[in-house]
This record gives C-alpha cells, sequence and structure tokens, in this order.
C-alpha cells in the first residue's frame, strides 16, 4: 500500500499529547495542582481559530467540509448509516480518488441509525444471505461497514453504499497491507431469543470501487471478545489486536499463511517477562509495581487455546497464564517499525495511556526468545489538559501521531516526533466524540467522524507545516 510505504519512509515517532492553542493559553486551562512545562509544547499548526458556522475550530490555513452524514441516500438505494466509528483509506482507481471504508457501531433494533429507514422498508435492498445475522426477521443486527469513492478535485464523495451487514457494534479496525480493511465487533453477545449468531468476531472487507455487499465470513481464529482495534505489520503480516475492556490483553494473531487471515493461524497474548502478570494500568500500583513511563520492558507472547471463548473469558484466561493487563485498549497503529495504542482510561487518574511496542527482528520465529521485543509506556500524563480518553489513532506522512478523545468536547491531539504536543481541532458543535480519524494515502487529507450525529469531515491544510 502507497500508504504504508509513505510512512515506512518518515521520521522515528515517538507520542505525547496536549491540546493547546498555545502554551499561554493553557496556563489557564491546566487542572488544579498540575504543572505546566514549556518543554512539553509544541507550536503545531497554531492557535484554533473560531468556526463561524460553530461546528469545527481548526487552526490558520486549514478548512473542513462534512463530505457524508447519516441519512445521506447511497448507490444502493439505502441510507448512510449512523454512528460512524473507526476508516481505513486505500488508493482509488484514479490519483483524484480515495476509496474509504467506514465502520457503524450499531445494535440491533437501533433503526435510527441502521441503513434501512427508520421503518426498515429498504430491508429487502440486501439479500438475506448477505447479512451476518439476521435477528430470526425481527432483530437484524445493524452494524457494519460503508465504503465510498472521494475525490480530492471535487471534494465530494462520488458514491458510497454498504460494504458489509448484519454485525454488531462494528468500532474501529485496521488496514491491512494487501488492500482490505478488519472491522471489528465491540460486543461478546451469545446467540439468544434476539440475535441468531455469536460476535466478537473481526471481517475482512475488501477496498474496491464496486459497489457490493460483501460475504460476512467472521475470523474466529482471531479471537472472540470485545475488539477495538487491530493493526498489521507489513513485514511479517502478523496481526496485534486490542482488547476494549477495563482489564483487556493485548492479542496477536501469526497467520498461518500471511495475508490469508480465513486460512487460520495462531492467538497470543502479551505478557511482559520482568513480571507476570504485570499490571500496566497504574490505578492502585506503586513504587516497583507501578510500569514507569520511557523504560522499555521485554516482552513474552504465549498462547491460548479456545479463542472462541463462550464464557467471555480470554482476558481472564490470559491473565491467570500471566499476560499483562491493560486499561481499555482502544486505537492501535503501526508506524516506523514500532506500533503505538493507546489505553483510554489506563494512569493514576484514569485519564489515559499511550504504549510503544516494538518488535522482534525475529518476531514469531524461533530466535524471539533471545531477542525479545519490547513495550514501553509512552505517556501517562495524569492530567486531564494534556489527555483524556484517548481513542482512535494513526499517523500523519510528517510523522507526527493524531489521536482523537472521546469526550462529550472532544479535541484532535497530535505530537511531534520530538514529543512536544499540540492540538489539531476542537469540537464546538456537538456533544460528541470525534472518531476514526486517518490520512489519505498520499498524507493531504484527514478524514474523521463526529459520531452521534453522524458526519463525516474532510480536513485539509498544511500537514508538513508543524512547528515544534
Amino acid at each position: 500500500m502507497k500508504r504504508r510505504k509513505f510512512i515506512g519512509e518518515s521520521s522515528l515517532v515517538s507520542l505525547g499529547f496536549i491540546g493547546l492553542k498555545s502554551y499561554a493559553n493553557s496556563l489557564e486551562h491546566v487542572s488544579s495542582g498540575a504543572k505546566a512545562d514549556s518543554a512539553l509544547f509544541a507550536k503545531g499548526y497554531g492557535p484554533l481559530k473560531k468556526d463561524p458556522k460553530g461546528v469545527l475550530e481548526l487552526p490558520r490555513g486549514f478548512s473542513y467540509k462534512i463530505i457524508s452524514q447519516r441519512g445521506d441516500q447511497m448507490a444502493d438505494g439505502l441510507t448512510v448509516p449512523g454512528l460512524a466509528d473507526g476508516m481505513g483509506t486505500f488508493a482509488g482507481a484514479t490519483k483524484d480518488q480515495t476509496i474509504i471504508i467506514r465502520n457503524h457501531e450499531v445494535s440491533p433494533r437501533d433503526a435510527k441509525n441502521g441503513a434501512f429507514g427508520v421503518d426498515m422498508s429498504l430491508l429487502p435492498k440486501i439479500a438475506k444471505d448477505k447479512f451476518y445475522d439476521y435477528g430470526y426477521g425481527k432483530n437484524q443486527c445493524l452494524g457494519g461497514t460503508s465504503t465510498m469513492i472521494y475525490n480530492h478535485s471535487t471534494q465530494m464523495v462520488e458514491k458510497q453504499w454498504m460494504s458489509l451487514a448484519g454485525t454488531v457494534r462494528n468500532c474501529a479496525g485496521g488496514i491491512t497491507p494487501w488492500g482490505s480493511w478488519i472491522t471489528c465487533e465491540e460486543s461478546t453477545v451469545m446467540a439468544n431469543n434476539v440475535v441468531e449468531q455469536n460476535h466478537g468476531y473481526n471481517f475482512e472487507v475488501p477496498a474496491t470501487n464496486d459497489v457490493k455487499i460483501h460475504d460476512p465470513i467472521p475470523l474466529k481464529e482471531m479471537g472472540r471478545f470485545n475488539h477495538e482495534a487491530v493493526c498489521v505489520d507489513p513485514r511479517t503480516g502478523i496481526v496485534y489486536q486490542t482488547e476494549d475492556r477495563p482489564d483487556g490483553m493485548i492479542y496477536r494473531y501469526v497467520p498461518n499463511v500471511k495475508g490469508e487471515l480465513s486460512a487460520g493461524g495462531k492467538l497470543q497474548i502479551l505478557s511482559i517477562l520482568e513480571r507476570e502478570p504485570f499490571d500496566t494500568r497504574n490505578w492502585t500500583t506503586t513504587g516497583e509495581k507501578r510500569m514507569k513511563k520511557g523504560k522499555k520492558y521485554q516482552v513474552k507472547w504465549l498462547d491460548i487455546d479456545n479463542v472462541e471463548a463462550p464464557l467471555d473469558d480470554l482476558r481472564a484466561r490470559g491473565k491467570a497464564m500471566g499476560g499483562a493487563v491493560f486499561a481499555r485498549g482502544e486505537g492501535i497503529w503501526f508506524g516506523k517499525d514500532e506500533i503505538y495504542f493507546a489505553c483510554t482510561n489506563g494512569g493514576k487518574e484514569a485519564q489515559g495511556q499511550i504504549f510503544r511496542y516494538t518488535p522482534s527482528l525475529h518476531e514469531a520465529q524461533g530466535a524471539e526468545e533471545q531477542d525479545p521485543g519490547t513495550i514501553e509506556l509512552f505517556l501517562e500524563p495524569n492530567n486531564s489538559y494534556i489527555l483524556e480518553s484517548c481513542d482512535n489513532l494513526t499517523i500523519a506522512a510528517n510523522g507526527d501521531l493524531v489521536i482523537c478523545e472521546d469526550l462529550k468536547t472532544p479535541r484532535i491531539l497530535g505530537v511531534t516526533p520530538q514529543g512536544k504536543t499540540f492540538v489539531i481541532a476542537k469540537n464546538v458543535g456537538y456533544q460528541s466524540e470525534f472518531a476514526g480519524a486517518v490520512f489519505s494515502p498520499d498524507g493531504g487529507t484527514l478524514f474523521v467522524n463526529i459520531q452521534k450525529p453522524g458526519l463525516t469531515i474532510a480536513i485539509t491544510g498544511p500537514w508538513a507545516k508543524a512547528e515544534s
């Protein structure tokens, strides 16, 4: 993928976060008792400007456009679903086109946010066998993905359609180097008198220009748990997964065949050699038991069986085996030979943590034990103004990391490779989280959702000019 190559050539990414218009302004807002250190702050793209439309505040030189919203008519006769969440982008058929695959975190019976109309009158437009879970014909599962073709020259969506149907609460996911999107169910509901199928799986959706609903095939060997997001190491094809639970694990799926996730593989959990199990959350631990910021801990990956987990007990069994415990693993992204992931309510004040994992040069190979990968707590500010409820994340072409906050009045935050932090955008129009931030393959446009109103937004500007 062009984007993977582009990021792979970018400078080493380091993380840290704060939402600041400027250092001077920040001093008025830093939480009581917290110390503000100018060394933490970057100029970034400069202070935010008021939006006359009252939707999105951005720095000078940046602009936004709402390109899709809940209820818009789609090319397949359906309407754009609501609760848009994680997204992935891919090169389109022409240089002006970007393919965007978008998750919809919709539950059964939520017709307001489904693609079939409030009265479900559009349901016949998708064949029953194209739904993963038809809910006995009464409670169709309304989550899934939509795909759109965006034209950068016209700044308009050329067409959009439903590309996966019948799943539950598709939260985040991840792009693959072979041109597909892995969409994740953030649910572990079992078949009952409402739904026909077990849920808690990943599904693969190819990136294509064709208006097509894809077969809903659960990737069961990747594990059944409360999935959040995934990322793929393009060198090995190994998939790393986060779990949105207060006592979640970090998982690694080693496929039998690189690029063919449905061909089976091995599921493993991350363990920290220094102490098993290691509680990385730092909620109550003190002294040597706390995970220290900046220290690199060696990692061991442990095989886990019974991965479909009918009791939703992968994390409990994982901890008993010595797996490290994380506080609501959320967004995850592969950078320059490193993986970054967010834990929404980790840290002493439960306001969020950012981790960095560096895979072994022999990842999932025989020599891995002699040269293990390492994990590092990259950020734990314990200051709600610096960072609160970190969620989806991605990496800009200039090496800065970009993260969405999950708050009523959230921000999009950035951090330079030097670890200095700045604000990129603030949602002033809706009490709803940002979700799914992702750049176009050329790095020139940031796509992001405002979830509750069901808006997808394209942000353009001088992305390469952030100042440290």
